[in-house]
């Protein structure tokens, strides 16, 4: 049985809100600058985590994470 990942569950939902905000926001305003950043650094999240499960040791596993 695999175990759940909360982190990685709640990145996930992070995201889609950054992701729904910026939406929303550009239908609003023509800004895509400031939105543009948020989308990758909110998305960003999950790719660490992702990232960080494939560490090669525990030091590893911190710095990526």
């Amino acid at each position: 049985m695999k175990r759940q990942n909360i982190v990685k569950d709640k990145s996930l939902d992070f995201a889609i809100q950054i992701v729904n905000l910026v939406k929303s926001i550009r239908k609003k305003e023509q800004e895509f600058d400031l939105t543009r950043q948020l989308v990758r650094s909110g998305t960003a999240i999950g790719a660490l985590i992702y990232e960080s499960e494939f560490a090669e040791s525990k030091r590893d596993f911190s710095h990526k994470l």
